[in-house]
This record gives structure tokens, sequence and C-alpha cells, in this order.
């Protein structure tokens, strides 16, 4: 069907519309210049906002930890359930939504992607397996590199051709998005009950430091030319005195060069849920905020883009491959707490956790994912995340959004329900600057899109693009978002209409379409053959030594992709 949604504001930043009334075309699933409107279905947006579909780059809704958090948390499945009704698959869950929640909960959101953020290669499968059951959104999946074996044995001796010509097979393996690196050399610590502390601590028996594991990541990423820059959980998250450790780590790529092959990215570093990496003092009593260095130096370099991780004060199940920095976690709230190690690639961890307003540290870790997102001038340079659901779940985004956009909605959190550390250990009662529009759609559409390598289809309105398209019933001719902004959380938490590859999949906030299944994204590279099966014989000779699984039944085939959507890394 061809769709006309006449007469929206606009909020298009990749194609420099800000706020215009334009008619967008709809024919076969994308953008086009016209259709025929007499045969055409038309979608009065008139007095509403439109965007592209929401992009979520980090997320955690796929895979074993995430899995674990569904499991041992029946309490949190009581807080958000979805009955069977309208030909909808039932489902729970709050902080931790199943399957077919997940797809839902983002559609009213009016996101129509979202990146699963950490899968352990060994456990590939079962991920693809879940996007499978996940429908509407399309999705990718990030591998885990920075505590795998091969890894670390080639960069230990400096073979970075051999480390390239591995991670090219993982990716295809795996059939995963790009290079995650959690922790390097902290989470294969914790395999000998032990963590690093800052980037020039070695892994035991490795003898590779996490600074060496993150250059030589980064030199390998951008040699196969991959869309998407390295992606970087720093070490010492959630540790005070941390901002030295994510500043430090942030310079260690500075100075490779972007592969020119790649299109529109600049950033050879994407650094996540910065806020949890932004901390002062020396321990809990003097921790302070240090959002304003870590802003600073964003504001001064090109290299990197960030996410922010913004603490939403729920109750949430946070999951990390960083298992021990769960471990600390647990050992400070006393919560239940999981851990399990992969072997030869990775480990994790998952606990609860309470970020209650009134308490001390939560209220300074909101202020300072505000700070962050305040501070950092180029919006460019910044996506809206909650490293679901660590920090909160996704579906407090347009809450954030809606603190974005408001001095007046912040000040009366600070004021009425926070704790007065919030005032005392940051500054984020002294900032007044509130995004618009446009600046909300960079971070949640055109950004992610640009550093996920995505723009040519993603997170835009231009022809061409792929037509997932949201409208809000929010009139920012007549409202004001600074004071009237219940409402405008309100219209993005359940969108007027959202239409995912042409198909209207939510109306009025609810969900009528889930026969939609998304695209799964994944790394296609192209490499010489003659290093590149002289590291798969290599690494098949390991896999009988160490593996409890055969070889052969390690790669993901394509039968778990029913909408497989591979992208050509390109070789400098």
């Amino acid at each position: 069907m061809e769709h006309i949604i006449k007469n929206g504001i606009v909020y298009d930043p990749l194609n420099k519309i800000d706020g215009e009334k334009k008619d967008i075309c709809i024919r076969d699933g994308k953008i086009v210049d016209s259709v025929n409107e007499a045969d055409a279905n038309v979608i009065d947006a008139s007095g509403k906002i439109v965007m592209a579909g929401g992009i979520d780059p980090h997320t955690h809704i796929a895979g074993a930890k995430v899995n674990v958090g569904r499991m041992y948390r029946p309490e949190d499945s009581k807080k958000d359930v979805e009955s069977r009704l309208a030909g909808k698959r039932s489902g729970s869950g709050f902080s931790v939504p199943s399957t077919f929640m997940t797809g839902y909960r983002y559609a009213q959101m009016g996101y129509t992607t979202a990146m699963e953020a950490a899968m352990p290669p060994l456990l590939s499968r079962h991920t693809h397996e879940e996007f499978i059951d996940t429908p509407i959104i399309d999705h990718a999946a990030y591998p885990l590199f920075g505590n795998n074996w091969f890894v670390m044995e080639y960069l230990k001796e400096g073979d970075v051709d051999s480390c390239a010509a591995y991670v090219s097979w993982l990716l295809k393996a795996t059939k995963g998005y790009t290079i995650k690196i959690v922790n390097p050399a902290g989470t294969e610590a914790w395999a000998w009950g032990g963590n690093v502390h800052g980037i020039h601590d070695p892994a035991p028996y490795f003898d590779i430091t996490a600074a060496e594991i993150i250059k030589g990541l980064a030199e390998v990423n951008e040699m196969l030319g991959l869309p998407h820059a390295i992606h970087l959980h720093c070490n010492d998250l959630g540790h005070p005195g941390n901002y030295e450790t994510t500043l430090a780590s942030f310079d260690v790529p500075k100075g490779i060069k972007p592969n020119p092959k790649t299109g529109s990215r600049d950033a050879v570093l994407y650094a996540t849920h910065v806020q949890f990496h932004s901390y002062g003092g020396t321990t809990w009593r003097d921790f302070v905020s240090e959002a304003g260095s870590i802003a600073d130096y964003v504001n001064k370099n090109d290299h990197l883009v960030i996410d922010v991780g913004q603490v939403t004060l729920d109750e949430t199940t946070t999951m990390t491959a960083d298992g021990p920095m769960e471990y600390d976690l647990h050992s400070i709230n006393g919560l239940k707490w999981a851990n399990c190690d992969v072997e030869l690639e990775t480990g994790s961890g998952v606990v609860p956790f309470l970020y209650t307003p009134g308490a001390p540290v939560p209220s300074v870790q909101w202020a300072i994912g505000m700070e962050l997102f305040l501070l950092i001038n180029d919006p460019g340079k910044v996506c809206l995340t909650t490293d679901s659901p660590n920090a909160g779940p996704f579906t407090r985004y347009p809450r954030v959004i809606s603190w974005l956009m408001s001095n007046q909605y912040r000040s009366n959190l600070i004021e009425n329900e926070l704790h007065k550390w919030a005032q005392r250990k940051s500054d984020i009662a002294t900032i007044e600057r509130e995004y618009s529009f446009y600046e909300i759609a960079q971070v949640t559409r055109s950004t992610p899109a640009q550093v996920l390598g995505l723009s040519d289809t993603k997170g835009h309105l231009g022809v061409g693009a792929d037509a997932d398209v949201a409208v809000y019933s929010f009139n920012p001719e007549t409202q004001d978002p600074s004071s009237d902004y219940m409402a405008l959380e309100e219209a993005i938490q359940n969108a007027t209409c959202v239409l995912k590859d042409g198909n209207i999949v939510v109306k009025d906030g609810v969900v009528v379409n889930i026969g939609i299944h998304g695209r799964t994204y994944w790394i296609d590279t192209q490499l010489e053959e003659g290093i590149y099966n002289e590291v798969v014989t290599d690494v098949e000779k390991k896999f009988k030594q160490y593996y409890s699984v055969n070889f052969q039944n390690y790669p993901v085939q394509e039968e778990y992709l029913p909408r497989s959507t591979p992208v050509n890394g390109v070789m400098l």
C-alpha cells in the first residue's frame, strides 16, 4: 500500500529539516518523492510531530544474560503485563520484558531499530533465536572481543593481521555487527577472581593491558572497514574516581584515522554508558560528578561519540559482561547475584538494583547523565540510551526526553524528590539548557544512524530511506515542551502512528500489527584468503583443545536470520 503522511511538522536532521510542514510519501516500504494521492492511504498528521523511527544503539534485549534476568526476577515480570488481545502474544516484564513485549514497547514509542550490545559468541545462536521472536524492530548484535583469548594472544604477539582475520571470521560466524569491548582484560582477570584497575594493568597469564587491547582492536576495526567504530565499555565502571580511566581510555585510539571507505563516520571510538564512567572522588563518601571534564573532552575531540546511560530512578536489573563490577554491586546492595564465565571468550553478571530518588548516590548518578547531555555542545556526538536495563528500562525514554526538553521538569525533580547531593555534588541545578525537537531527533535518530553506518536508509525521512516513521500527538506550534512536559512524555510514550517498512504497526499507542519481522544486520567482511584460512585453521585446532562444542556447531547459519541483511566491511 502507498501512504501519504500529510501536513506533519517534520524533524529530520540528516536532511536539515527543522520543524517544516511536509508530506511524507511511502511506497513499497521506502520513502519516495510522490505517490498517487487518489490511491494512497492518507494519514493526517496536522499539528503533530513526524520523525524517522527511533534507533537504540545500545540496549540489552536478547541472549543469555537477558534470559537470566527474566528467569530469576519473577517480581519484575509482574510490573508490566501484556494480555493476549487482538491477535497479540502475551508477555510480561518491566526492566527485562519478554521478547514480544520488547517489540511492542519499542514500537509504541516510535522506535523501529534496537541493537543488542553484548553477545557472547558461544551463545550467539540463542541470541538470534530471540531476535526471531521479537516482532517489528530491526536489530543487530555486538559480539564480545575485549577478553577473548584469541584476540589477546594475537595482539600480545603484535600480529594485528591475524587478529583482523580472526575478528572477520568471528563476525561472520556469529552474524555479529561490531567489535564490542567490555572491561578489557578485566573480565578475563575475573575468571581468576580478580580485576584490572585502569588501562595499564595486564590480564593474568596473557600479559596484555586494556590499553593494548583497545588500540589493537581499533586498528583492526579500521583495517576491516567496519561501519561502526569500536564499541567500548571502559574499565573501572561504577567506581569513584573512574573519570581518569575514562579520559585515558578515550586517548588510546585518538591517533588512529578512520577508514576513508566507511563513509560518513568520523569517530574511531564509540564509548558507551559514559554516565557510569564520569565519577570523581575516592570513595562513595566524597563521590562527585566529573561530567564537566568528560563533556569538555568530547567537545574538544572529534574521534569519539558517546551514549549516556541515563539513570531513570527506577528499580531495575543490572546485567553486563563486566563480571567483577556486578560482584562489587552485589557486595554493596546484598541482593541476589548471578555470574557466568563463557569459555575463552567473556563472562557476565546480573544483579537487581534500585535507583531511589531520595538516596544520595542515585541522585548524583541521575545528575551526571543529565550534565553529559546538556554540557556536550553537539548532539551529533551523543546518543540517548539508558544502557537498558542497567540504568533503567528503555520504556523510560519518553521521560528522559521530557527531562532534556524541560528545565522546569528537572528543577521540580531536584527540589522535591532528589537527595540534596544532586545539587551539592554536581552542577545540574545551574544548567538551564533545554533540548529542541531537532536535537531530540539527533540523539535518537540521526546520530545513532550515522555512527552505526546505517544512515543511507536509517534515521531520516529522505527519498530512499526505509519507511520507518513515527507520528506524535504534540503540537510544537501551540504546546511548549518546557511547561507541558507531562503531555510531551505521554505523547512519546504512546505514538499516534508508527510505520515499519511502510506498514502501520501502531495506532493511538496500541500495537495493531505484529506480523512484521525485523531485519538482522550483520557484517560480511572481505579479507585475503591466505591469512584468513590460516587463522581459521588455528582456531579450529584450538577448538578441539579447549572448547566444549565442536567447531562445526559454532557458526550461526542463515536459517537463524529470516531477514538477513549483510553489510560489507571495506578493507583499507
